[in-house]
Parts: C-alpha cells; structure tokens; sequence
C-alpha cells in the first residue's frame, strides 16, 4: 500500500514593503493557477489540502482547491510556518492514509521532505520553487521523492 504527499511551496507574494500581508502577487496567482489546471489534467487527487495560517499559503491552497476538488477539507493548521520544526508535519503526514496537499513554506518543506525521506532535515533533497509541487509517496514503509512539477515546466 502505498501513501502520498504533494508539499507545494506557496506561489510568489508582494514584498513586505508592498503589502505587510504578502499576499499573492499577480504572477503568482498566475503560477499557481497554471499548476492546478495541468495537476488536474493529470488526474492528480487529493483528500485534504492543508495550509499555514500565512495569507499566500492561504490563497494557494484556495487556487488549488478550485482546480482539484479535494474529497475532504481545505483546512490551516498549526506547525507549518517557515520556522517551525518538520517533526509535527511529519506525524500529522504519517497519520494520514489517503492523498493529502501541504502549502507551506521554505525551509519548512524542505526540512520536511529530508526528514521523510532521509530523517535528516538539514540536508536538502530537492529545490523548491514557488507554487511547484514536489511529491513523496510512501510505499513498503520508506519514503521516496516521486515526481517534481514547477511553473517553469508549465507550457501556457
């Protein structure tokens, strides 16, 4: 049996200096939009989407959610910030047993991905990039890196 994870990094947002929110910036919308379309065309199915409290987060795991109708929630919760140790992610993933999307953030993710993977977080496996879609899947009780999706691989 086998369990995956999509960690999406949160698509491009303003700069602090633009909006103290950081929301979304007009390209990252755009990214994102054009990563969920071609996610859904690939069939990608998820359960439960869930986000950092953080409004770019937010509003990517929104953009997704339209694209790819999660059977279950679209749902923020706590331990997925920037900072935060990957630990709590890592459990709440091990407790899942069906298709569930994380949007987050770096280097929140990428400690995330190395923890499963290797159980190390400070060695990195992969560069992220915003609004791109890493995927793990976990099959005979090891975790492997499965496929990679970024804007830049994107046509259109």
């Amino acid at each position: 049996m086998s369990v995956k994870v999509y960690l999406v990094q949160h698509g491009e947002a303003k700069l602090e200096s633009e909006d103290p929110q950081r929301p979304l910036s007009n390209r990252g919308r755009g990214e994102v939009s054009k990563i969920a379309r071609y996610a859904s065309n690939l069939g990608l199915e998820v359960t439960k989407i869930v986000h950092s409290g953080k409004l770019r987060a937010k509003q990517t795991a929104e953009i997704l959610a339209e694209h790819l109708h999660p059977a279950g929630s679209l749902e923020e919760i706590k331990g997925l910030s920037p900072g935060d140790p990957p630990e709590s992610a890592r459990d709440f993933i091990e407790n899942s047993w069906e298709p569930l999307m994380i949007v987050g953030h770096l280097p929140h993710l990428s400690k995330l991905l190395s923890i499963l993977v290797i159980g190390n977080p400070e060695t990195s496996l992969v560069q992220f990039r915003n609004g791109g879609i890493v995927t793990a899947e976990k099959v005979d009780g090891k975790w492997c890196v499965t496929w990679i999706l970024t804007p830049d691989i994107v046509k259109g």
